[in-house]
């Protein structure tokens, strides 16, 4: 795997560490909070389906 490099300031850099465990890279941290966001937004789009949409159930069809 290529690896690149990227500018945070500082502030970020310490709260990764703060999220952090201890011994994991930056790499695992970021991955980890965009598998985290990526949930939550299909739970919200899952969430907003079951909200509007009108299901029957499978023991109806």
């Amino acid at each position: 795997m290529t690896n690149t490099t990227i500018s945070i300031t500082k502030e970020t850099k310490d709260a990764l560490l703060k999220i952090g465990n201890k011994g994991e890279t930056y790499d695992s941290i970021i991955r980890r909070l965009i598998k985290k966001f990526i949930w939550k937004k299909m739970d919200e789009k899952w969430n907003e389906i079951l909200k509007n949409d009108e299901f029957i159930p499978l023991d109806e069809l």
